[in-house]
């Protein structure tokens, strides 16, 4: 996937620019503020009203997935609708990419924690020499035809990595798909999510976007997920 491909360079930059900027700014810059939120959506609505419906968004391949899709351009509304681009945005040094969502509709503002993408591209470099050396992942056991957890003993983990959910705060753990795609695991957020939100999904549906109508993020790195007969969050399994 072109998106995986430029982890290294989104990685890269962002340790560089985490050299750039004192402590102090660095703890604010990790911060989703509201009021940045509304900033950008202000400017947003702003530039898409003066161009006759254009949005500010950088191109992205077709096959990218649909919450890495449209990155904002802060290139387009900086400085005329927005003095620059907050200081939690990773092009100003902090953790969070944003995007926008549902672009057809009602353009909205979400980000995307890019300390994400940073554990995605560790574990991956592990299962790369892993790879090399044995030809195909350590998968250990399957969750559904195409989705596996993986023995991370012989990735040389000391304990199963894991990455903090934007969402509930939890502790997430990572899933491999027969491609050797690495996701996270957002079944403990979707299950608090449904849990806590009035929904009328049926089996079938694409659930995720109940986690991003009630947050400021996108699930990234995601697979789709349904729900089963019991109401509970599965990964999405395409009828044969």
């Amino acid at each position: 996937m072109k998106c995986l491909k430029m982890l290294p360079i989104i990685i890269g930059c962002a340790l560089l620019a985490g050299c750039l900027y004192p402590d102090d700014k660095l703890q604010k810059n990790t911060i989703p503020y509201e009021d940045q939120i509304a900033a950008v959506q202000s400017s947003v609505n702003k530039f898409q009203e003066d161009t006759d419906g254009l949005l500010p968004i950088k191109t992205r391949d077709m096959s990218t997935p649909i919450y890495q899709k449209y990155p904002i351009d802060f290139s387009a509304i900086s400085p005329k609708y927005i003095a620059e681009p907050p200081g939690t945005a990773f092009e100003s040094g902090g953790v969070y990419l944003y995007v926008l969502v549902d672009v057809e509709e009602n353009p909205t503002v979400k980000l995307i924690d890019i300390r994400i993408s940073e554990a995605i591209q560790e574990l991956k470099l592990r299962l790369d020499v892993y790879r090399q050396s044995n030809g195909y992942p350590p998968f250990k056991e399957k969750i559904t035809d195409n989705v596996y957890t993986l023995d991370y003993d012989k990735l040389g983990y000391n304990e199963p990595p894991t990455v903090q959910s934007p969402f509930s705060g939890e502790y997430l753990p990572f899933v491999i798909d027969t491609n050797a795609e690495v996701y996270v695991d957002y079944r403990i957020d979707l299950y608090k999510a449904l849990e806590s939100n009035d929904h009328n999904f049926k089996t079938g549906d694409d659930i995720r976007d109940i986690l991003v109508s009630n947050s400021h993020f996108v699930p990234v790195y995601s697979l789709p997920y349904t729900i089963n007969d019991k109401g509970e969050p599965v990964f999405y399994v395409e009828k044969k």
